[in-house]
């Protein structure tokens, strides 16, 4: 690795991504987090739009190294959006461009940490291929915050994705994951797209054996967060329901 060269910041995003209020960009980022963020001028990123909004409130608090318009942004293409980059299939390298001439680079998802539960693992790889180093930043990571509230197996856990959109298969995706759960006693987090919610809590509710544990966490951060955890029998007499455009991590084990 060349002394001349970049490096790639992992740099975390709030959690507040599409939810109906934001929060403070202080009570959820560290300082340290939002100062190395604004000495940036280049980025990958899963979305522009987004990623200039989200440079607009760190410029609230930390000066930027320069203006907004004249950062330059690469968005990741939609295929990989779609079908996800873990896999490979899909050559980062000439989006760390401006990391070989010199300059530090950002990775940014919409929310949380990028390459976790978001596209930007081909990015990360990558940045090792041509031997640069990669820093993650501290910040918010929705799926470790859903696990430790939940009450379930913190030692064991899966992220499994999205489950089939489909009924019939959403519902054959569900006692799947249950028997896995349930053989293993591994805890299995996933989560749904916007207004998928309630569609995908009545699933699980009418599919899950009365005693498997699940656990919800909507809105995360912010101050109307909500964390439930009961078994299912619980939750079906409580009939609690869930805010269908609220992102939302579920988690269901024994």
């Amino acid at each position: 690795m060349s002394a001349l060269t970049g490096r790639l910041y992992l740099v975390p995003a709030p959690l507040d991504f599409g939810c109906a209020q934001q929060s403070p960009l202080e009570d959820s980022m560290p300082l340290q987090t939002l100062r190395v963020a604004a000495t940036l001028q280049h980025w990958v990123c899963e979305n522009a739009k987004s990623t200039r909004a989200y440079l607009k409130r760190v410029g609230e608090l930390v000066p930027l190294a320069a203006p907004i318009q004249a950062q330059s942004l690469l968005e990741l293409p939609r295929e990989v959006h779609k079908k996800g980059d873990h896999q490979g299939g899909f050559d980062a390298r000439p989006l760390l461009a401006a990391a070989l001439q010199g300059h530090d680079v950002g990775l940014v998802s919409e929310a949380g940490m990028p390459a976790v539960a978001d596209p930007g693992s081909s990015v990360v790889r990558a940045a090792h291929q041509l031997g640069l180093a990669v820093v993650p930043l501290v910040g918010p990571v929705s799926l470790l915050l859903a696990l430790a509230a939940s009450g379930l197996n913190g030692q064991n856990f899966a992220f499994v994705g999205y489950v089939p959109s489909d009924a019939a298969e959403r519902a054959q995706r569900v006692k799947a994951l249950e028997a896995l759960a349930l053989k293993t006693q591994q805890t299995q987090l996933f989560i749904e797209t916007p207004y998928r919610n309630q569609a995908l809590l009545a699933t699980l509710l009418q599919t899950l054996q009365p005693g498997t544990r699940l656990a919800t966490s909507s809105g995360l951060t912010l101050p109307a967060a909500r964390n439930l955890s009961a078994d299912v029998k619980t939750w079906r007499a409580q009939a609690w329901v869930l805010d269908n455009a609220t992102p939302t991590v579920f988690a269901i084990g024994p």
